[in-house]
């Protein structure tokens, strides 16, 4: 059997009854399931079901341990930011054959999940899809069902559209052990341009079916009219990056407009690391909500310092802190910037002190300490092992009010961000600026790519200086692409960002930086290090292999990305 579609037909709640054999006495119901028929016999079934298909696939193999977070790896222990100059995974955790160029179709370590969990997830999708008529409920909820089963789809193929570029469209088949699945055409990839475009116009059915808001048996972390039209404005924004070459700026500018059109959602007001501690709020456009006792990883011991007793897991790179501007704006490169070599963590972007942990900084009652000799959260101090071997320590989404320590069933149940507002008004902000300028408000908006940016950039608590009517395009350019980086830190954009835009041969190419920060008497000097040896980036990197078992489970009919 191909192993695509050993991958699709497998689902986490619903088993195929096969009713062809005869009856005996090895014929026993299953109990660890639940039947075709009992899931479309209940609407209350069907609907958990449908419900379920958020949560994704836990693959239980070689490729993966079972703990996938639904859509995106976020809160697995290592992030996809340890994939990118963000950050790197302490005790690698398959991240670094990825850091040093490493992938390959038989080793796609950390990355190995996506292709089988995705087609996994369609094929549930599908199932519902071509089922639900046999459901006894009303005719709108019906639709919003539908509507619901049709973003998680198109969510699954952006994801593999992202990873892979085109991808094999299964359209609403549902294949199973039984089939006949030589036909070649179920192998073929369709291009970029045809993927995208498909994902695109389930999206629009998806938007026309779904509600606006999370309301009444509608909880939050359910599909919206505006997370079907926020990540259309995603997947149309990567269709005008120079990688895809697949699309328009303008149609992206549309796509995005129509999500700030329904003047729903704005930037939260109570503080950029409050943000990423609650969900409900109105910056919040599809989130991931996490359910108490359920077990998954627990953010604070897992990326805390080793003085706390945290395992020190995704450490933010040198890389990325020197990227953070001063709080007047200007770069620390800029020599009128005020930048001080010797006091290098003052006065930086606000953004700063919410996403990173370094010498010096306040937490849970006590100080960061990551000098030599004697740093308490250095390689001095207890539980050396999780020293962090860049300097830094990762403070975003933590939340201190949960216990560090033995933290099992009391901590973790921060929301996960797939979409927020301020993405949206980023990807506004580039499209708008790549079709018009800076400065040119695009046909039926009220904002121009500048004056969007500004709204992300001077969020309550965060204050940044206005930028400047005038910009050049490639100012602007820059301006945007600075924001993407400090405002979206660890949400898995970084990844996908240096990609599209392809400049991660230059990006990802540069060494895994760190920092020696030495202390004598009152005195600390800094020196830059490399944490992690041999970072590399080669053309063919812009896209994951097929994983090599997939290649041969389709008797070699599935073409994998060139130069693997």
């Amino acid at each position: 059997m191909q192993r695509i579609f050993r991958n699709i037909i497998y689902s986490a709640v619903l088993a195929t009854a096969i009713t062809s054999c005869k009856k005996n006495f090895l014929d026993v119901q299953p109990t660890d399931r639940v039947s075709e028929d009992a899931i479309l016999a209940d609407s209350a079934l069907f609907e958990d079901y449908v419900y379920a298909r958020y949560v994704g696939i836990r693959l239980q193999d070689k490729e993966g341990d079972g703990t996938n977070p639904g859509f995106g790896r976020g809160f697995e222990y290592a992030m996809w930011s340890s994939l990118t100059d963000e950050s790197m995974y302490n005790n690698d955790d398959n991240t670094w054959l990825v850091q040093k160029g490493l992938l390959a179709p038989e080793n796609t370590g950390i990355a190995g999940t996506i292709w089988g969990r995705s087609y996994r997830g369609i094929r549930d999708c599908n199932f519902a899809i071509n089922n639900i008529e046999k459901v006894t409920m009303s005719g709108p909820h019906k639709d919003k069902l539908l509507g619901e089963l049709k973003f998680i789809r198109a969510f699954r193929y952006h994801d593999l559209i992202r990873n892979y570029g085109g991808v094999i469209l299964m359209g609403d088949n549902v294949y199973n052990l039984t089939d006949n699945l030589q036909e070649e055409s179920l192998f073929n990839r369709a291009s970029l341009k045809e993927s995208i475009d498909y994902a695109v116009a389930q999206l629009d059915e998806a938007a026309a079916l779904l509600p606006l808001n999370n309301d009444g048996s509608w909880l939050l972390g359910r599909a919206t009219k505006g997370a079907a039209l926020a990540l259309k404005s995603r997947l149309l924004l990567y269709a005008a990056s120079p990688l895809y070459a697949a699309g328009s700026w303008q149609a992206a500018v549309t796509a995005a407009q129509a999500v700030i059109g329904l003047n729903k959602y704005s930037i939260y007001s109570g503080g950029y690391g409050n943000l990423f501690l609650n969900g409900d709020n109105n910056e919040s456009i599809f989130v991931r909500l996490y359910t108490k006792n359920a077990g998954h990883t627990h953010l604070e011991i897992a990326n805390g310092p080793n003085s706390y007793g945290g395992w020190g897991g995704n450490l933010p790179l040198q890389n990325l802190v020197d990227d953070y501007q001063m709080d007047n704006g200007k770069a620390i490169t800029d020599p009128t910037s005020g930048y001080d070599p010797n006091n290098p963590y003052f006065g930086r972007d606000k953004r700063f002190y919410a996403t990173i942990l370094y010498n010096g900084a306040s937490y849970r009652g006590s100080t960061i300490e990551t000098f030599v000799p004697g740093g308490k959260d250095s390689k001095d101090g207890p539980d050396n092992w999780n020293t962090s071997k860049t300097g830094y320590y990762l403070k975003k989404f933590m939340n201190d009010a949960y216990p560090l320590q033995n933290p099992w069933g009391n901590a973790g149940f921060q929301p996960w961000y797939y979409i927020r507002y301020a993405e949206v008004l980023l990807n506004f902000a580039e499209a708008a600026n790549e079709a018009y300028g800076a400065d040119v408000v695009p046909p039926g908006s009220t904002l121009s790519a500048r004056t969007a940016l500004n709204l992300v950039r001077q969020r309550a608590g965060v204050n940044m200086p206005a930028l400047p009517a005038g910009l050049s395009q490639t100012q602007m350019r820059d301006a945007i692409r600075y924001e993407r980086r400090v405002e979206l830190a660890f949400e898995e954009h970084r990844f996908y960002d240096v990609r599209r835009w392809k400049i991660a041969e230059i990006t990802e190419n540069k060494p895994a930086g760190g920092i020696t920060i030495t202390k004598n008497g009152s005195t600390l000097s800094y020196a830059p290090k490399v944490a992690l040896d041999g970072r590399k980036f080669e053309t063919k990197h812009y896209w994951l292999p097929i994983p090599r078992a997939e290649i041969q489970a389709s008797n070699n009919k599935i073409q994998q990305n060139s130069g693997y």
